[in-house]
């Protein structure tokens, strides 16, 4: 199993629902009937966090397969 290839699918299925919910925010702040709910106000900040830790991952794992294959003295 390749856990870069599903970490990578899952870090582009969570930036569609994170660009989704921004989507309905703004949607939700133009309709201009007041201010919006919290659940939507907020609703992007669950998907932001786990793009930022499979972002994270993402961008170490070239620094890391380096180090890993470098020979031994």
């Amino acid at each position: 199993m390749n856990w870069s290839h599903w970490i990578r699918q899952g870090h582009r299925w969570l930036s569609i629902v994170f660009t989704m919910t921004v989507m309905a925010n703004f949607m939700a702040r133009a309709v201009d009937l007041g201010e919006p709910s919290p659940w939507i106000t907020y609703s992007p900040l669950p998907p932001l966090f786990l793009m930022l830790i499979s972002g994270l991952y993402l961008f170490a794992l070239p620094y890391t397969s380096k180090w890993r294959k470098r020979p031994r003295a």
